[in-house]
């Protein structure tokens, strides 16, 4: 699914859940998750992202500023933003619209784009997923996301499966 927004990503991650639940009721529970919901990967992102309100939701994050939708269907979300992710500061250009993320190409930033879906896993069952790939436009950008990941990618399983887990719990209840 990313692989239509990338050409070669250098960083790529992968999240799954399947839940006892129907594709409908797994996708509105994912859509319901806040980020003050998720404590480690909320704190993350609002401080990454400064400024975000505890009470928005990962569905209402993806769709606003410093994210662009990419695509979307009936249970599925491409978002996509661009920048400077090591820096400290909001330094995300605000895009227009897919065809300018595709052609992204400021020195020294990333293209970066995140895919939600979820999949019928048979027997009134479903899957939620959830992808992140991260290319970088030139080697100064290559270099400086090694570094990045370096110190944040060993936290990454412990965090970036949070919001799925409880989507997944929501939806069985």
């Amino acid at each position: 699914m990313l692989d239509d927004w990338l050409e070669s990503p250098t960083l790529r991650t992968r999240h799954r859940r399947g839940a006892n639940a129907a594709p409908d009721a797994l996708w509105a529970a994912a859509a319901s998750i806040r980020l003050a919901e998720t404590r480690r990967l909320g704190r993350l992102v609002r401080w990454r992202i400064p400024g975000l309100a505890p009470g928005l939701t990962y569905h209402e994050l993806f769709r606003a500023y410093p994210f662009c939708v990419l695509e979307e269907g009936e249970h599925r979300l491409v978002s996509g933003l661009c920048g400077r992710i090591w820096t400290l500061h909001r330094d995300y250009p605000a895009l227009s619209g897919p065809e300018q993320f595709r052609s992204w190409a400021e020195p020294g930033t990333v293209r970066v784009a995140f895919a939600h879906w979820v999949e019928p896993d048979g027997d009134g069952r479903a899957e939620l997923h959830s992808e992140a790939f991260v290319e970088p436009v030139d080697t100064m950008a290559r270099l400086r996301l090694k570094a990045t990941w370096a110190v944040i990618g060993p936290f990454e399983r412990l965090v970036g499966a949070e919001p799925l887990e409880l989507a997944a719990a929501r939806a069985e209840r």
